[in-house]
């Protein structure tokens, strides 16, 4: 069975990379970047929501009342970067299902999702087809998620896999400041122990094989990727 998951989240930079994962995985996914555009999308019913809580239009908050007024038991995740600790408490007294803050790696929301595809409808939410391509130009740069390659005007270049999740989770988490914590966390994982300065000498590598990158660092605090 092909679950259609609808994605709902307003930067689009980070739609496309969530929607390409979300679709490797065999599911139909339709994404919307505004409040107004998801809710004409309502009585279509699909088998389940990924909302973003701050969208042009309609908010999150709004699109999960009238998501829920409709069918109850739809099942829907969250997504916010606002305070995590409000957000969850308000969306789960709203009735949503999950809740994953910004930032993360679109690894970790597939996860959710299919754990929350197979509780609600069982467990052939694990079923996936033939995964979808996804390849985006980046200024000279072409990025290709699937094959997790990059090539500067044709020429590929050797990306480690370090590397690789740095520059998608920074892509991911377009113009957010993003602490040297939280790039250990998802580059690396919640459980690494040692010096957070190996993020600098990461980003170190990637920047002198994509020196035109717009990668700012934020002294005494991370790194900002802008766009290009």
């Amino acid at each position: 069975m092909s679950y259609r998951v609808y994605l709902v989240e307003d930067e689009k930079n980070l739609n496309r990379v969530l929607t390409s994962y979300l679709e490797k995985e065999g599911w139909q996914v339709q994404s919307f970047t505004d409040g107004h555009q998801a809710h004409q999308a309502i009585d279509q019913r699909p088998h389940l929501w990924i909302l973003d809580i701050m969208l042009p239009g309609l908010d999150g908050y709004q699109l999960l009342r009238e998501i829920k007024a409709g069918d109850h038991q739809m099942p829907v995740i969250f997504i916010s970067a606002r305070d995590e600790d409000i957000d969850r408490i308000v969306g789960l007294e709203m009735g949503s299902d999950d809740y994953l803050p910004k930032p993360f790696l679109p690894r970790e929301l597939v996860i959710r999702t299919r754990k929350l595809l197979e509780r609600v409808y069982g467990p052939t939410a694990n079923a996936s087809k033939e995964p979808a391509r996804q390849v985006f130009d980046w200024g000279s740069y072409h990025i290709d998620t699937q094959s997790r390659t990059v090539s500067d005007n044709g020429c590929l270049l050797e990306l480690t896999a370090k590397e690789f999740d740095l520059l998608l989770f920074l892509g991911c988490n377009l113009g957010q400041a993003l602490d040297r914590e939280q790039v250990l966390r998802h580059v690396w994982s919640a459980d690494y122990f040692g010096s957070d300065r190996v993020v600098d000498d990461l980003v170190r590598r990637l920047r002198k094989k994509m020196p035109n990158l717009r990668l700012e660092t934020l002294y005494g605090y991370g790194y900002r990727l802008v766009k290009p």
